[in-house]
């Protein structure tokens, strides 16, 4: 699509309004003009920079010189897919020693999805700003095949076949009177439909009164700390919650020689390289069907400590801890009360791949290795799809997501978000378009606060 941009002059004050939440109302009705009078308007912004048609925002025009200048500007929108959507070209004149703010949208309503202005005057950037028009609207429909939950229940069912022989060593120093902390070790699926099964590490924190709590699990990010870096240990403290912070198949602490941290004495190693690739094309034999299952199976390890209250689980994880809260609410045995996923991978591969680099670069390397065409590969990808795996999944879910995220990018947030089964009133999205592949600086207060609504 394709339209002219309508600029406004509006005075120099810009106002701020409304708080990061997909139920804030939009400030500005779209569809019509601001005021019969347009450059007289004051445009509102919205803290999320999410908009219902059409973007609201102001630019800035200063003229340093005495005498009024014509001051050129230059406007460029594109979609994330980096498609040009609207380009203009302009010129306002701007008296001498003074400011000017300008509000920029479009002539004609936008498509749904994430986008990106670039505003210069003078030829200098004067606001390079992300948005979002009517996220909630974004189609990423999912597209598993056929045998897509056949697949995960054998997976499901090769794992109840697994001995998991759980084995926990107390941490004493990082307990504490009302929670012990432990390092605990069990089994889960091998690394495809034969083999031996793989042993997979956490640390568990387990209140000491007797008495049931909530389950929370804590899953974690793509590894890329290095090998030697030392893994997050818990403190016992004095937390209601009964905690498990789950170390997946050849990472963290599957990844570090003995000793690195609290309670591994052996050496542990990565067998898989790049993750993403392993037995890449080979459903059955996949790094994430194994991963997968990984969290599932430490589902099953929290049923069967005493002081879990297996009718309260809760989750959360950023980017690959992220997609790995979908997995768990998904597959587990269990029914989860609630998710919490911040900036997730692993959603809509055939959108992801047009948006960023990685890890589509790697997809189709590793499909050329094996003779796939694009299709096989999205088939392939369909069944670790979080998009895909959204369709099991009921439970709350608030989810948040950065606009200047270059490594999951919104759209890939938004996909599997949208294809909840969810209440409405359960669903929860928050925009920070100043974030980029990271956490919130609210994070962890922001998703206690959702978690007490559902215990």
């Amino acid at each position: 699509m394709r339209s002219r941009l309508f600029i406004v002059a509006a005075v120099a004050c810009v106002l701020m309004l409304g708080a990061c939440g997909c139920e804030r109302p939009n400030p500005v009705d779209p569809k019509v003009d601001p005021t019969p009078n347009p450059h007289d308007t004051t445009v509102v912004e919205p803290e999320d920079m999410i908009w219902h048609a059409r973007p609201y925002f102001n630019i800035t025009l200063e003229n340093t010189e005495p005498d009024s200048a014509a001051m050129p500007i230059k406007i460029r929108i594109t979609s994330d897919m980096k498609q040009l959507i609207v380009e203009m070209d302009d010129t306002v004149k701007v008296a001498g020693n003074s400011k000017r703010n300008y509000a920029v949208t479009t002539t004609e309503d936008m498509a749904p999805g994430f986008y990106r202005a670039l505003c210069l005057v003078n030829g200098k950037t004067v606001r390079n700003q992300p948005f979002g028009i009517d996220p909630f609207d974004i189609v990423s429909a999912p597209d598993m095949q056929p045998d897509f939950n056949q697949f995960w229940q054998t997976a499901k069912d090769q794992l109840a076949a697994v001995e998991m022989n759980p084995t926990l060593t107390e941490i004493e120093k990082n307990s504490s009177a009302k929670r012990k902390v432990y390092l605990v070790e069990f089994y889960s699926v091998p690394d495809g439909l034969t083999g031996e099964p793989v042993k997979i590490r956490g640390y568990y924190c387990e209140p000491t009164d007797g008495a049931k709590h909530p389950v929370l699990l804590h899953f974690f990010g793509y590894d890329t700390q290095g090998s030697k870096s030392k893994c997050e240990c818990p403190m016992g403290g004095s937390s209601n919650y009964a905690e498990f912070y789950v170390s997946h198949r050849g990472q963290y602490l599957n990844n570090r020689p003995a000793g690195t941290n609290p309670g591994v004495d052996e050496e542990t190693v990565n067998i898989y390289g790049d993750w993403f690739a392993y037995n890449f094309g080979d459903k059955d034999g996949y790094y994430y069907r194994g991963a997968f299952m990984d969290v599932v199976q430490a589902v099953r390890f929290m049923a069967t400590r005493e002081t879990s209250d297996m009718e309260h689980i809760f989750a959360e994880g950023s980017s690959q801890g992220g997609a790995l809260c979908y997995a768990a609410a998904a597959l587990s045995d269990y029914p989860f009360k609630a998710i919490t996923p911040n900036v997730a991978f692993l959603g809509d591969f055939p959108d992801y791949f047009k948006i960023v680099d990685w890890p589509g670069s790697t997809a189709k390397a590793e499909a050329k290795k094996k003779g796939m065409t694009d299709e096989e590969m999205y088939t392939f990808l369909s069944y670790f799809d979080t998009k895909n795996l959204a369709t099991r999944i009921s439970c709350a879910v608030l989810a948040t997501s950065g606009l200047k995220d270059g490594t999951c990018p919104p759209h890939t947030n938004i996909a599997p978000f949208n294809n909840l089964k969810t209440p409405e009133a359960d669903k929860e999205y928050h925009f920070y378009p100043d974030m980029t592949h990271d956490y919130p600086k609210n994070w962890y207060s922001m998703i206690a606060e959702f978690w007490k609504k559902y215990q």
